[in-house]
């Protein structure tokens, strides 16, 4: 499946307040792990550096290196200081090639040189962790966790050294052979650590192991009874496990520490994805009741009415935030406030409700009234396409007219803008028209490229199409939608079957989970005879992306399976999501199946 419209532009007309709550399932790390260190700094004393006479040849190296990473060319770099770091011994050569390595992307070389790195400092607490890190990321495992356990012993910070063998091990792509690792590394003199268990715990929870993970949760929380990333780690992660059970606990610790923030917005947010509005609001009430002077509850619980479609309630709320930030904003030097900002929230999540209550008019209403300046190109970005929407395409073109963009990016935006809304007006040919003028004045601009590529695939011209396509994967590489859509068209159209495959294990590498990339690769499967293998890749699609367009390519393929029944389920399934899909209904009336929308 290809994926219609622009990232950027998705983006760009996706209005709503962002809530702040995180997401669920979302795996709550001790901190992302940090960065290599990509700043040069000699970590050595002098007495401890090789003693090297500084001939016209190395020194004629090292500029022509420099010169080379200052062009781009960094993997160049990265060779020639590794050959000069080994020549010399000098660690801060072998440190040089390693960032040059890095910057260029190539994990092979990068680890070439944190080995050589490490072979001349070995005593260099930032040489060993990067070879350690890299190592790891490659899959070499071995001798791995005998490393990391050395480095906790003899370390004087215990926790800093968790961290840091948590950190390492989270770089490995076998989350399972991770999570044994860390464990190994962790000997039992820091088992009474509330750190060593709160790295076990995420490390069990990205193996996929919820259990350990609850239960690694649950000896932090024991060993730390105060401790609110414990407490949410028991939430979180015990919700996959007995999630009645998780929520008891937690109500009972919350009992015990009430004043526990952002814990407690944690189990809101849970429950109001279980639907569990009242118990949500109860606890929000009680935040309130427990600090009167926290306005930012207001918007919380605004924001659960929404979700319980309480909208009148919702609407009373955010009102009282809006006045509330409008006198903040009043009282504070518009420097030290954020309530401009705050406003903007509130209006916007104004607009959804009224969106969702049809009426155009009071979203349209509401975003005029946005004057922050960081929101308000967005909100009327999006006015534009509600004007389009009540069919007044000239209203809409006016109001993105009078938009003043600031950088080539806000350009592109506008004019993406303009074209979906004649697309999905069906003025498919002016769409075509503003994009090809945007293409013109942008060249370079992968999103614009890319809108119209799509439309011209629409209209049949399939040369125009791949010629745009081949650009995008030239200006940007690693453009994932750009490698599914030439490559699903080649498969959907039956032609070019082994470059469809090679551009399908680009994307899929790229973004080894989109569902339009996996229904890309079921549907060229399909093509190929491999029935079974696009079941798979058409259930993770369908999975993930209940559309009629993947309900219609995994219906065939059972189908043609000879599994009917199980055809007719799905495409059922398909009808009651997209009753109008147009990939659907062609499929349906190609098999000659009827069925009712809905049942």
């Amino acid at each position: 499946m290809k994926r219609i419209f622009s990232v950027l532009f998705a983006a760009a007309v996706g209005m709503g307040a962002q809530s702040a709550w995180p997401q669920a399932g979302a795996p709550l790390l001790l901190g992302e792990p940090p960065e290599l260190d990509q700043v040069e700094r000699i970590l050595l004393r002098p007495g401890e550096l090789p003693s090297v006479r500084l001939t016209a040849d190395i020194l004629y190296r090292i500029l022509v290196a420099e010169i080379a990473a200052q062009r781009g060319e960094y993997l160049q770099a990265a060779e020639l200081l590794y050959g000069l770091a080994r020549e010399t011994s000098d660690p801060r050569l072998a440190k040089r090639s390693f960032q040059f390595a890095m910057a260029a992307r190539d994990l092979s070389a990068a680890l070439k040189a944190a080995k050589q790195w490490v072979l001349v400092a070995p005593n260099d607490p930032d040489a060993v962790a990067s070879s350690l890190a890299l190592s790891a990321s490659s899959g070499q495992s071995s001798g791995l966790a005998g490393n990391l356990r050395d480095r906790v012993e003899k370390a004087s910070n215990k926790e800093r050294a968790i961290a840091e063998a948590a950190s390492i091990v989270s770089k490995m792509s076998d989350k399972r052979v991770a999570y044994d690792v860390l464990e190994k590394a962790l000997p039992d003199s820091v088992l009474n650590l509330p750190l060593a268990h709160l790295a076990l715990a995420d490390a069990a929870w990205q193996a996929e192991d919820p259990t350990r993970a609850l239960e690694a949760a649950r000896e932090a929380l024991r060993l730390a009874p105060k401790s609110e990333m414990a407490a949410q780690r028991v939430l979180e992660y015990g919700l996959k496990v007995d999630p009645r059970a998780a929520i008891r606990e937690t109500e009972e610790f919350i009992k015990l520490h009430p004043d526990m923030r952002r814990l407690r917005l944690l189990l809101v947010n849970r429950l109001v994805l279980r639907h569990e509005f009242d118990a949500a609001l109860s606890h929000v009430a009680d935040m309130r009741q427990r600090a009167p002077e926290d306005f930012d509850l207001l918007y919380t619980e605004a924001e659960v009415n929404v979700r319980a479609e309480r909208y009148g309630r919702a609407k009373e709320l955010l009102n009282q935030y809006i006045e509330v930030q409008k006198q903040r904003g009043s009282a504070l030097p518009d420097k030290a406030s954020t309530a401009g900002g705050d406003e903007s929230d509130a209006r916007l999540l104004l607009v959804q409700i009224a969106e969702k209550e049809g009426d155009h008019a009071e979203a349209i209403r509401q975003l005029d009234l946005i004057t922050e300046p960081s929101v308000r190109f967005q909100a009327q970005i999006h006015k534009a396409v509600l004007i389009g929407r009540r069919g007044d395409l000239e209203g809409a073109r006016r109001t993105l007219q009078a938009l003043t963009p600031q950088d080539d990016n806000e350009r592109s935006v506008v004019a993406l803008t303009l074209a979906s809304i004649y697309r999905e007006a069906g003025r498919s040919e002016e769409a075509v028209k503003v994009l090809e003028k945007a293409d013109a004045d942008l060249p370079d601009t992968p999103e614009i490229k890319y809108d119209l590529a799509m439309l011209y695939e629409r209209q049949g011209r399939y040369e125009d199409f791949e010629r745009l396509m081949r650009r995008i994967i030239e200006l940007s590489p690693d453009n994932a939608n750009a490698y599914n859509s030439l490559g699903y068209t080649f498969a959907d159209r039956n032609i070019n079957l082994d470059e469809a495959e090679e551009l399908l294990e680009q994307a899929l590498e790229l973004d080894p989970d989109n569902p339009y990339i996996l229904d890309s690769v079921g549907w060229y499967l399909y093509r190929t005879g491999d029935y079974s293998g696009a079941v798979e890749y058409l259930r993770r699609s369908w999975y993930q992306l209940p559309s009629g367009e993947v309900a219609a390519h995994l219906g065939e393929v059972l189908w043609m399976m000879q599994r009917k029944e199980e055809a007719r389920e799905i495409w059922r399934q398909g009808l009651q999501q997209e009753p109008d899909n147009e990939v659907l209904k062609k499929t349906l009336k190609r098999f000659g199946v009827k069925l009712e929308k809905g049942r």
